[in-house]
């Protein structure tokens, strides 16, 4: 059974860092693209970043890119999103997200497995 825990969420101010962990277990991590999205209330789900089986290629979302940064330790089983220079619209749950296609999935179709979210809260 995949499990994927999601933690480091929390409340933080504006110009604040956070970083999330997302540790996954019951399958071959190392083989798998992964990827994070986040929620607001009243919102559609959304692409903030993804990162290749091997670490090698990332991508992310306009809105973050320079500020945030996706990371992994297959050892581990674990894959980071670390946060910098965090706005109040970053305010959502955020969760990560297993693709079992070669290529780096941008909408959450392309996810098979999630997480059940952290809440990340940015105060102004």
């Amino acid at each position: 059974q995949v499990q994927l825990v999601e933690s480091g969420g929390g409340l933080v101010q504006a110009g604040g860092s956070l970083r999330l962990s997302c540790v996954v277990s019951g399958r071959t991590f190392s083989r798998y693209n992964m990827g994070w999205f986040r929620q607001a209330p009243g919102k559609e789900r959304e692409f903030v970043g993804a990162i290749s089986w091997s670490g090698s290629s990332t991508t992310y979302a306009d809105s973050v890119k320079g500020r945030f940064t996706i990371s992994r330790d297959n050892a581990k089983n674990a894959v980071y999103l670390q946060m910098n220079s965090l706005k109040p619209e970053d305010t959502a749950v955020y969760y990560c997200a297993e693709r079992l296609e070669s290529d780096l999935g941008l909408y959450p179709r392309d996810y098979v497995y999630w997480g059940q979210g952290t809440q990340v809260t940015v105060s102004s």
